[in-house]
């Protein structure tokens, strides 16, 4: 049985043969049960352990004597080790660069902080044992250390090693030898333990708990460690001196802070679908998909949403609909900083993809958002030995096998640079081409942008600023606008039709000088993507001056 939750368990040693300050064999470890009274949600804390245990035992019933284990909760990969090696009536070992190689408890077995000593003692040591070894990353660049895990990972009866910082995925030169296991995360029930021991701990430290409906928190923090999880949680009631329902988004935003890392950045949602001018036909797309994440949705056969591809000319408000997305539904924004992605070594890139998409996962729900794609995962010959091919199979296994709650949006001012596996049907649920606004479009945008800088839309001649616009995009506009406030600015007056109107005769829009390249990314988009919105021209059909 589990000796405490959330907590570490006391140990005995057994049978320990002491030669000057160290230890000529492993000590047997046994868990003694705490007489404490149990706080509040111990049950679902012990078969969410239970659960992890059962499958390390299986890796270890299995002769896998070199796990490489992907987590962040070394709390709780320390209470799966200990309870495996009591089932198993295994010695169990902990190693970190810090404290050298010890039994739980017990001083630092002597000249054992460096791994590659560390290693050779085990080998002397020449039985089987229960091993963690924390941070161990700097083992790959140590030849010796090498050698010696290796040795150890073949040696039959030896030890089963348990390292964090080694993968997933398998290093190269661990291949064959090394399996990767990652514990499944903390499920609603262990983190329903969590809240319910808040309902103890808090009136402890003098905050309140108002909580009516735990869910919506329990939402809040899921893909966290229970100790992160509890931090959380902590972090908004030390706010207002309570943890209610209200705290629930706040704690939804610091979750994704938590996890966001590597190439993937938290962004701000601060806009919604009112802040999108003109495309009407995306936004009604949206509005409709969104009803996909309600729980009735399942039972009326319908799978969650996936994902969408946005295409189209540049500054059409591809990037602004990916930031509204996530601002109406009321989930987080993370986006995958592809430029971030590709690492010197090898695996590294596709590591990091990896470790990004996990951690998205940990955040559903969520949108997360790929911009400008095409950069990262292009159809173009790659000088870069087959890493590029490599990080493309990597997100097209992601894209078909991905869980529920992570819905993508991808933009692309080249859609045609992108391997045909990215675009097809499965990918995403739909591909949408943002054209350049039409006349109504152009009048939503510039009534839009002039509100949101204090003027009055109906003092301006609309229709008329609408058609000098033609072939300007929505961020043309908006710039012409700034130029417009300025000058205005500068000669001492007001902004008025007359003033915006020369702004706009003398900006060059990029329709104009890119005229070949949209004309050719428009006859693209007819029937192979849906409008976003507007009247696009037909396939051919000559640019507006």
């Amino acid at each position: 049985m589990l000796a405490t939750f959330l907590g570490r368990h006391p140990t005995e040693r057994t049978g320990c043969l002491s030669r000057g300050a160290g230890l000529t064999a492993a000590c047997h470890v046994q868990i003694q049960p705490r007489r404490a009274a149990r706080l509040p949600g111990h049950e679902q804390y012990a078969a969410g352990v239970a659960q992890a245990v059962a499958e390390l035992r299986g890796l270890i019933s299995s002769r896998h004597q070199l796990i490489l284990v992907g987590t962040r909760d070394e709390a709780g990969l320390r209470t799966t080790a200990a309870e495996t090696a009591r089932l198993m009536q295994l010695p169990l070992w902990e190693w970190d660069a810090s404290n050298g190689l010890r039994v739980p408890g017990t001083p630092t077995q002597t000249n054992t902080r460096s791994i590659d000593q560390a290693l050779a003692f085990l080998r002397d040591l020449g039985r089987s044992a229960l091993v963690v070894m924390l941070d161990a990353e700097p083992l790959l660049d140590d030849p010796v250390a090498v050698r010696l895990l290796k040795d150890l990972a073949a040696a039959p009866g030896g030890p089963t090693i348990l390292a964090t910082g080694l993968g997933p995925p398998v290093p190269a030169v661990l291949e064959g030898l090394a399996v990767p296991w990652v514990p499944a995360a903390p499920d609603r029930a262990q983190l329903a333990a969590v809240v319910q021991r808040l309902r103890v701990t808090l009136p402890r430290m003098g905050l309140r708990m108002d909580v009516t409906d735990p869910r919506p928190l329990i939402d809040a923090v899921l893909g966290l460690t229970p100790a992160e999880a509890e931090r959380v949680l902590l972090q908004q009631a030390v706010v207002d001196g309570r943890l209610d329902d209200a705290d629930a988004q706040a704690a939804q935003r610091a979750r994704a802070e938590l996890l966001s890392e590597g190439p993937l950045d938290l962004i701000d949602a601060d806009v919604s679908f009112a802040d999108v001018a003109g495309l009407a036909l995306l936004k009604g797309w949206l509005v409709q998909r969104a009803r996909g994440f309600e729980p009735a949705a399942r039972d009326f056969g319908l799978d969650a949403p996936r994902g969408v591809l946005l295409t189209g000319v540049p500054g059409c408000g591809k990037s602004l609909v990916a930031r509204a997305i996530a601002g109406s539904w009321g989930m987080a924004l993370a986006a995958l900083d592809t430029g971030r992605l590709h690492g010197s070594l090898v695996g590294e890139s596709e590591g990091r993809l990896r470790q990004a998409l996990g951690a998205a996962e940990a955040m559903a729900p969520v949108v997360l958002w790929i911009d400008e794609i095409e950069k990262a995962f292009s159809d173009g010959e790659q000088n870069d030995g087959g890493v590029s091919q490599r990080v493309l199979g990597v997100l097209l296994r992601w894209l078909q096998e991905r869980p529920d709650g992570v819905f993508i949006v991808a933009t692309s001012n080249d859609v045609t640079a992108l391997p045909p596996e990215v675009t097809r049907r499965g990918r995403f649920d739909e591909l949408f081409f943002v054209d350049l606004p039409d006349p109504l479009e152009r009048q939503a945008i510039l009534a839009h942008h002039l509100t949101a800088r204090r003027r009055d839309p109906g003092l301006f001649d609309l229709g008329t600023l609408a058609a000098r616009a033609d072939g300007f995009s929505g961020a043309e506009i908006e710039s012409a606008i700034t130029s417009a406030l300025y000058s205005a600015y500068a000669a001492g007056t007001d902004l008025d039709t007359t003033g915006l109107a020369a702004e706009l005769d003398r900006t060059v829009p990029l329709s104009a000088t890119r005229a070949e390249d949209i004309a050719a990314l428009r006859r693209w988009a007819v029937g192979r993507a849906r409008p976003a919105g507007g009247s696009p021209p037909p396939a051919g059909a000559p640019m507006a001056p």
